[in-house]
């Protein structure tokens, strides 16, 4: 070997020993380096989970891991590669267009000419277009590359429908308390030491990983950073070091609409308390108060209704309130809302009323009203028979004419029917009333 030569390798062992001794965050040094290590997962990767199987065949196919951040995702898909001697290749949706995707689709080409498979990891694959995302179908059809994408939005909206019929969907969960706390045992015993809290700081930790993986390390190893020698910090103590990491929350995805729907279905349920810890996460989360007033109004119109009218107008003072008193004050008016919400009488009759007249309006066409209730401003339209006894309610006893005013062809519907809840018991009434006098002078 030539001296320049000597001198290049020597220099290229010397870099590979300083990398391998330059210091390393907590979550990379103890990053899983068999498929059971990994934790949380067990519905995955236990012994009867959907990877377990497919591993005791030797056979994979292309896969979609759907999960929050931290819950092992990359790692499971680094470590499937290894299980099933694939080569893995790795790339990002955030960072790469068209030309990598063919450059990684060309690679793999050249290593199956050679007996080699692929893994290629795609990590946030949602980020791709559906023309970027169509280029997959024939490298995964033709076994080119076994994909396994990643993402943290839901893939029945963010992915096409062609990639998805040719990749199985495996949910990742977030962390319980149970996996957090092995994670902090198995970083205590690569510390070689246990981590300055008290019992209850320890639980608080957990709770601020927020059951991500990588989060609890991280906030682990920042509590090493800061505990002097001896000390031990309590709940109040770590929470004031941390400053509290901000929950997982982001107002356009999954979380978005997680929180919305808990929140709507606790008021549905009559549970005002669930309803407030929704509401309440939604806002520490920096949530619109507007948009969360305007929910409310939703839930007045569809899921109260008439059963007590005074919902609607509850729900559009509490957005008015808000308007006027602004943060922090306002948010009380809207708690308030959900609370009235969450107790009212419950109907939906209304807004089953409205769907049944909107779907008989579309199946009946244009038809004509009966010409007794039509007026007749001309001549001709009057000989036509337009306005031809009318009856006006006012002048008939009780108000009331019992006359039909639906169409000929279409005859007499019943669209809504309250329940004998809330005001609408009240309503109830006067319609069997009115139905009695209809029947009476029909």
């Amino acid at each position: 070997m030539s001296p320049k030569r000597r001198q290049q390798t020597g220099t290229l062992f010397a870099a590979a020993g300083m990398e391998r001794d330059a210091p390393h965050p907590l979550p990379d040094r103890l990053r899983p380096r068999t498929l059971s290590d990994v934790v949380g997962q067990d519905h995955i990767l236990g012994p009867d989970g959907a990877l377990t199987r497919m591993l005791a065949t030797r056979t994979l196919g292309s896969l979609v891991f759907w999960g929050p951040p931290g819950t092992g995702k990359t790692t499971v898909a680094r470590l499937l590669a290894d299980a099933t001697e694939l080569h893995f290749e790795q790339i990002s949706a955030v960072f790469s267009g068209v030309a990598d995707l063919k450059k990684a689709f060309d690679a793999a080409r050249a290593r199956r000419e050679t007996g080699t498979g692929t893994l290629l990891f795609v990590d946030e694959v949602h980020r791709f277009n559906r023309a970027q995302q169509d280029s997959f179908l024939p490298v995964m059809e033709d076994g080119t590359v076994v994909l396994v994408g990643a993402t943290t939005e839901n893939p029945s909206f963010e992915l096409n429908a062609a990639l998805l019929s040719r990749a199985r969907v495996l949910v990742f969960h977030s962390l319980d308390p149970v996996a957090v706390e092995k994670l902090f045992a198995h970083a205590e015993a690569i510390e070689g030491k246990k981590l300055p809290l008290d019992a209850e700081a320890r639980a608080v930790l957990g709770r601020m990983a927020d059951g991500d993986g990588r989060a609890a390390l991280t906030l682990a190893e920042e509590v090493w950073r800061s505990a002097r020698e001896g000390e031990t910090f309590n709940a109040a103590q770590l929470q004031d070091i941390l400053q509290r990491r901000a929950p997982i929350y982001d107002k356009s995805a999954d979380g978005h609409y997680n929180l919305i729907s808990a929140l709507h279905k606790s008021v549905r349920g009559s549970d005002p308390d669930a309803a407030l810890y929704y509401l309440a996460r939604m806002m520490d989360a920096g949530e619109d108060p507007l948009f969360l007033a305007r929910r409310l109004v939703r839930m007045a119109v569809e899921d109260i209704g008439l059963a007590d009218p005074q919902a609607l107008v509850i729900c559009n003072a509490a957005k008015d309130a808000y308007d006027f008193l602004g943060h922090p004050e306002g948010e009380l008016a809207i708690a308030q809302a959900v609370i009235y919400l969450a107790t009212a009488p419950k109907s939906n009759a209304a807004y089953k009323a409205f769907g049944a007249a909107m779907r008989a309006a579309k199946e009946g066409g244009s038809l004509l009203p009966p010409k007794h209730i039509l007026n007749s401003p001309t001549g001709l339209m009057k000989s036509e028979g337009y306005g031809s006894g009318y009856e006006y309610d006012h002048d008939m006893p009780d108000a009331f004419s019992g006359q039909d005013y639906f169409p000929e062809p279409l005859g007499r519907q019943t669209f809504y029917d309250p329940p004998d809840r809330g005001f609408e018991r009240e309503i109830r009434k006067r319609l069997d009333y009115w139905a009695k006098l209809r029947r009476e002078r029909s």
